[in-house]
């Protein structure tokens, strides 16, 4: 059995990897498409943005089962907001120290549900050791204290980072936990770093047979794209590709590794430009809104909780419910920029555009290209679909029935879901957006299909499934050890 190396190219964009490989700035991943298969079209999850996704690549579920629903929400439970750093400034607005401890300890300690296995508890189960770089969502079965090796990590973990985490067999993030002496550093997880940090941990791994499988986390792609651009990928594509050839190196060249290791990269989703940015907040201006760190005991009707393209409305006054969620929708339709809005009307889920409302429910005589039924009511040109020999298409939104759903059905997600026009992006709490550069989140083609290539692992062929999402690479790791 091969070793695994599940690489993560955070918003890897496939015209843009498709254009790098063609300059010949990608070679490692062009290696890997030759050998083995691509695919241009794997859709995100929904919300398309990084903490839903990364729970959806870890686990093989949407959010209605792992319940990470958005990079900013508010827990009902808690009555706060929970922010993972969309920005400084919103970190900032809702407090460095708690956006911090959300983001490090409880999105994986408490927000993560644990009905729901990781492929790290999976294969710790299994008897498999297990790797993980810097990355999101790390939840194992072992004992990870902090680090305290270098006088920046003391520092650090003396003022912040106190507790001791559960992670794979060697956890290896951002500095803050590093389950051995490497000789790596990531200068905390600074953007423009990290790549190169997991590049090194990867390669000391690989170096030294540390693993049967690893998640191998490229991120820095992505704010580069957010700063300059989905074009701008090119350059940010090959640092990502750098690193998985420090990997083919350490282990003896790459026709040396690829005997020995399979390979999967997934983007977690894709990016698309923004043009014009949409004021959530100030559509909202006439709603008592929850204000940023209110007290518990605040009264409000609604908290607003923008992330990037995609926007929750979480209704607060239990009374008017039903009403606030309707007036809540129709005045989000209104606001220009708004795409799509979604709420549930009993077990249906309703999108609504301005080219029509569709009614949907699982099972059904219509069947998506996943191949999961559907009850349809109402107009699929809602979503630009059309039905054809039975089949649902929706090719602007992919995946749309199932990742809508999901997104609605998650407990801890908003009752109203917003999805933003291509061009258009919500401005966050901390009043930031990525005005001329890049940017995620929506149920649209645009950001929400990502690259998908392999080699020593999986199918044969990209055409074995339909529709490819990043539900499958969880099942598709777990298939690879016989778990």
């Amino acid at each position: 059995m091969k070793k695994l190396v599940l690489a993560v190219i955070d918003g890897l964009k496939p015209a843009m990897l498709e254009r790098a490989v063609a300059a010949g700035q990608a070679p490692s991943l062009a290696r890997i498409m030759r050998e083995g298969a691509y695919v241009d079209a794997c859709a995100a999850a929904f919300p398309s943005v990084t903490p839903v996704c990364a729970a959806s690549i870890v686990t093989g579920v949407g959010p209605d089962r792992h319940r990470i629903p958005s990079m900013n929400w508010f827990s009902r439970a808690e009555h706060r907001y929970v922010e993972y750093g969309s920005s400084f400034s919103a970190s900032r607005t809702f407090g460095f120290v708690r956006s911090l401890t959300d983001t490090i300890y409880n999105m994986n300690a408490r927000h993560l549900s644990d009905e729901v296995e990781t492929v790290f508890e999976s294969l710790d189960d299994a008897g498999f050791r297990t790797a993980g770089t810097t990355y999101l969502m790390y939840r194992g079965r072992h004992r990870h204290e902090v680090a305290t090796d270098t006088a920046l990590t003391r520092l650090a973990t003396s003022k912040l980072f106190r507790h001791a985490v559960y992670g794979p067999t060697e956890l290896f993030y951002a500095d803050i936990f590093a389950s051995r002496t490497t000789g790596c550093r990531g200068q905390l997880g600074l953007p423009g770093a990290r790549d190169q940090h997991t590049g090194c941990v990867g390669a000391y791994m690989v170096e030294h047979d540390l693993f049967d499988f690893m998640l191998f986390s490229l991120p820095d792609n992505d704010s580069h794209s957010h700063k300059n651009g989905p074009p701008a990928q090119v350059d940010s594509i090959a640092v990502a590709d750098a690193q998985l050839a420090r990997l083919f190196d350490a282990g003896g060249g790459a026709d040396a590794f690829l005997d020995d290791h399979a390979v999967i990269v997934v983007a977690d989703h894709s990016h698309a430009a923004v043009e014009a940015r949409i004021d959530l907040g100030g559509a909202f201006a006439e709603w008592e809104v929850l204000p940023p760190s209110a007290p518990r005991e605040t009264d409000a009707e609604v908290a607003l909780c923008p992330a990037q393209r995609s926007a929750e409305i979480y209704v607060l006054d239990e009374e008017r419910r039903g009403e606030l969620i309707v007036r809540a929708a129709s005045e989000a339709l209104a606001l220009e920029g708004v795409d799509l809005v979604m709420h549930l009307n009993g077990e249906e889920g309703v999108i609504r555009s301005e080219r029509g409302e569709l009614r949907f429910r699982p099972g059904g005589e219509l069947a998506d290209p996943r191949g999961e039924a559907w009850s349809l009511e109402g107009e699929p040109a809602t979503l630009g679909g059309r039905v054809r020999d039975g089949v649902i298409e929706t090719p602007d939104y992919p995946d749309a029935l199932a990742r809508a759903f999901s997104a609605l059905r998650c407990p801890t997600g908003g009752d109203v879901l917003l999805s933003a026009a291509p061009g258009y992006e919500f401005a966050d709490w901390g009043g930031r957006d990525h005005l001329g550069g890049g940017s995620h989140g929506s149920l649209h083609a645009s950001d929400s299909l990502g690259a998908l290539l392999w080699c020593g692992t999986g199918p044969d062929r990209a055409d074995a499934r339909a529709q490819w999402s990043i539900r499958d690479m969880a099942p598709m790791v777990r298939g690879h050890f016989g778990v």
